[in-house]
């Protein structure tokens, strides 16, 4: 067996990739806020910025002014957190929900007991598809607030969920990158996803319901007033202004900005956990890896506004 070298006399031929290695910026308060004590629960962070885990809260008890208000101040500088052992059902996941403005009833999804429960039932006749990275139903003009996602039951093994904080992938992206989106907005449609299932009839039917929506590629959080990237794979479909060409290679690069693991969570359920996530500010994957076996939950989510 012979061993081929190759002497190269130029090293014109290194490409330039898009990557960076060394530290990153991490923040995660807006800037001008102090850390404070939680005193109504415990609170245990799973990760530097984003991701954060309640003890001593029991979601099936009505939650009083102070307590919402502590897991307010929780939910925006966490941007998700996670409950477990809560031996909840429907009705009390919904009162929770409700404490924090109007429910949406998602259009397109399985419904569980009422018309703001999303059901999603995976087992051996339905795999997950929720496995690509995303924010929910940014094709309406006002997309959601947050969630309150709630497993009953979850698979012997897989199944976890990821969640990404879109203000860090902002704050890390190039200062050249940042001045040419900044002013920039983009188009959302649920068509790519959702409408691939339709028959032109109902599809045509229900774009015509739900028009694709403009918003910016860089929004305000209306609460904490941090710049958060607001496009994702599963809904932008393009940039406003730039010819497709363009507009998909930049619109790629910054889908790839919510892959990185410094920005992420990691979740993995137990039977009765709940999720409770800001829309605004985060992306989330739910990890596909569990076929056959069932994973059942239920979601209710917050209506929003509208991005600016």
């Amino acid at each position: 067996m012979s061993v081929t070298t190759t002497t190269y006399l130029s090293r014109d031929y290194l490409p330039v990739r898009e990557f960076r290695a060394g530290a990153r910026n991490l923040q995660r308060l807006p800037e001008g806020v102090e850390e404070q004590p939680y005193t109504l629960f415990t609170l245990k962070p799973l990760g530097p910025i984003i991701g954060a885990e309640i003890e001593g809260v029991d979601l099936g008890q009505p939650v009083g002014p102070e307590l919402k208000a502590e897991l307010h101040r929780a939910f925006l500088e966490w941007k998700v957190l996670f409950f477990r052992n809560q031996t909840i059902d429907s009705t009390q996941q919904l009162a929770f929900a409700k404490l924090w403005g109007e429910l949406e009833k998602h259009p397109f999804l399985p419904r569980g007991s009422a018309e703001e429960v999303t059901r999603f039932e995976k087992g051996a006749d339905m795999t997950g598809n929720e496995n690509v990275w995303h924010t929910d139903v940014t094709w309406r003009l006002e997309p959601a607030l947050g969630s309150v996602l709630r497993l009953s039951e979850v698979p012997p093994h897989g199944g976890d969920t990821l969640w990404a904080d879109m203000a860090a992938a902002y704050d890390n992206l190039p200062e050249d990158v940042k001045r040419r989106i900044d002013g920039l907005s983009a188009i959302h449609d649920f068509t790519p996803s959702f409408g691939r299932r339709m028959t032109p009839e109902i599809l045509a039917a229900k774009q015509e319901e739900f028009p694709a929506a403009e918003h910016p590629v860089v929004r305000t959080h209306p609460e904490t007033g941090r710049k958060t990237l607001f496009v994702n794979a599963a809904f932008t479909v393009r940039i406003v202004g730039l010819e497709p060409e363009e507009s998909e290679q930049l619109l790629n690069y910054l889908f790839r900005q919510a892959q990185i693991p410094e920005y992420q969570v990691r979740f993995h359920w137990e039977a009765n956990s709940v999720a409770f996530w800001d829309n605004r500010a985060t992306q989330h994957y739910a990890v596909s890896d569990y076929f056959p076996h069932r994973r059942v939950a239920e979601r209710i989510s917050i209506a929003g506004d509208r991005p600016y």
